[in-house]
C-alpha cells in the first residue's frame, strides 16, 4: 500500500471544495486497512476515512494527518434462508449497488436510487430517502474496530440506528471504521410507496390498478432527485453539493404547535418514525422552515448558494470556499432560529476543521 503526501481533496468530493490531505492511501483490502491504521498509529497522526465523497465539507486548509479511501470491492449474495442476503463491500458504488438488487428483483432499497456516495457510509448516516432506510434493512456491519485493532462484525441491534443516526456518528463517533455491510433483501417484495410525492407519480401512471415494477419505482425516485438537483449529473451547476445540507426536525407537538401559530399556514408534517420512541414527535421539513425564514432557490452569498431547484442543497457556484459554504449556512440556521427558535442541525461531515472528529467514513 502507497502513502502519498499533499493529495487534492476537492476533486474527491461531490462539492468540488477543500485543501490537501496531509497524507493518502487507497485501501482495496482488508489487510490495507489494518496496515494504514496501525502506519497512522505509529506516526500519532488522525485518520479520516473517504468514501464516495458525497456528504462532507472538507475545510480549505484541508485535513492534517492520513485520509484513508476505501476501495474495498465485491458483492456476495446468500439466498439459502429464503431472503437475500447481500455482502456488500463498503467500497461499492451505492447506486450501482441499489441497480444490482433491482435487476435481481429484491425489494428493500428501490427508494434509495440515485443517491451518491458508497456502500460504507450507508449505515453511518442510515440513509433514507422516500419512505426507505437502511437500518430497515441491515443485517449486520463489519467493522475494523480502532479500539480493539481488529475486525468485528455488529448485528444491527447493535448499530444503534436512528433518523439519519447511528452509534458510528453519535456514541462511538470515531471508533469504527466499516468495510462491509450485510442487506436482507425481499425476493420479488413490492416496491415501497410511502413518501407521498413518490405514491402520486406511480398511481398516475397506474391508473389501472397494475403493479408497479421496482424498476419503475426506482427510476421514478431518479426522476424525482434529478428535477431537485440531488442526483449528481456532470456539469450540472447544482450538483456541486452535499446533498441536503440541513437534517429534517424531529420536534415535540407543542414546539410543531408554536411554528404553526408564527406562520401564515401549518408547515408540512410527517410522522417521525414507526416506534414508540417516536411518540408525541414530529418531523418538520427544513426546506419549509428555511424558505419561511426567508432565504430561497437561487439565494446566492459570493461564490456559494442554494440550489436553484432544492431549498436544502447548499451548492458551490464555482471556486467557492468552505468558509463561504459555513458563512451561508450559519446565515441560514440563525434566521431559521430567531424566526421559530428551533436549531438546525448540519448533515454533512466536517473534514479538517477544529470540530471535526478523528475518523469518520463518508
Amino acid at each position: 500500500m502507497k502513502i502519498q503526501e499533499n493529495i487534492p481533496l476537492a476533486p474527491l468530493t461531490t462539492f468540488g471544495i477543500g485543501g490537501p490531505a496531509r497524507w493518502f492511501a487507497d485501501a482495496a483490502s482488508e489487510d490495507d486497512v489494518a496496515q494504514a491504521v496501525a502506519w497512522a498509529h505509529a506516526r500519532r497522526v488522525p485518520v479520516f476515512v473517504l468514501g464516495g465523497g458525497s456528504n462532507l465539507l472538507v475545510s480549505d486548509a484541508g485535513f492534517d494527518g492520513l485520509v484513508l479511501r476505501i476501495a474495498l470491492r465485491g458483492i456476495a449474495v446468500d439466498t439459502a434462508s429464503g431472503n437475500c442476503i447481500y455482502q456488500a463491500a463498503a467500497g461499492e458504488l451505492w447506486d450501482a449497488f441499489v441497480q444490482r438488487t433491482i435487476w435481481d428483483d429484491c425489494a428493500g432499497i428501490e427508494c434509495l436510487a440515485g443517491i451518491p456516495g458508497a456502500v460504507g457510509g450507508t449505515p453511518v448516516q442510515n440513509v433514507g430517502a422516500y419512505g426507505q432506510e437502511v437500518a430497515n434493512v441491515i443485517e449486520r456491519v463489519r467493522v475494523f474496530d480502532l479500539d480493539a485493532l481488529a475486525f468485528v462484525e455488529l448485528a444491527a441491534a447493535e448499530c444503534g440506528f436512528a433518523y439519519r443516526r447511528s452509534r458510528f456518528n453519535t456514541t462511538d463517533r470515531g471508533r469504527f471504521l466499516v468495510t462491509r455491510v450485510d442487506y436482507r433483501l425481499t425476493p420479488g417484495g413490492a416496491p415501497a410507496l410511502r413518501y407521498p410525492e413518490l405514491h402520486r407519480a406511480i398511481q398516475a401512471v397506474h391508473r389501472d390498478g397494475s403493479k408497479p415494477t421496482l424498476t419503475e419505482v426506482a427510476e421514478e425516485v431518479r426522476r424525482i432527485r434529478r428535477s431537485k438537483g440531488m442526483l449528481i449529473i456532470e456539469d450540472d451547476p447544482d450538483c456541486h453539493s452535499a446533498g441536503s445540507f440541513f437534517k429534517n426536525p424531529i420536534i415535540s407537538e407543542s414546539l410543531f404547535q408554536k411554528i404553526a401559530a408564527r406562520s401564515a399556514a401549518a408547515p408540512p408534517r410527517f410522522p417521525a418514525g414507526s416506534g414508540p420512541e417516536s411518540d408525541g414527535l414530529v418531523k418538520i421539513p427544513a426546506a419549509w422552515l428555511i424558505e419561511q425564514a426567508g432565504f430561497h432557490k437561487g439565494c446566492v452569498l459570493g461564490a456559494a448558494g442554494i440550489s436553484s431547484r432544492h431549498t436544502l442543497a447548499l451548492v458551490n457556484r464555482g471556486g467557492a470556499s468552505a468558509a463561504e459554504i459555513l458563512a451561508l449556512a450559519e446565515q441560514i440556521a440563525n434566521a431559521v432560529e430567531a424566526r421559530f427558535g428551533l436549531q438546525l442541525e448540519m448533515e454533512p461531515v466536517l473534514v479538517g476543521f477544529n470540530r471535526t472528529p478523528s475518523h469518520r467514513a463518508e
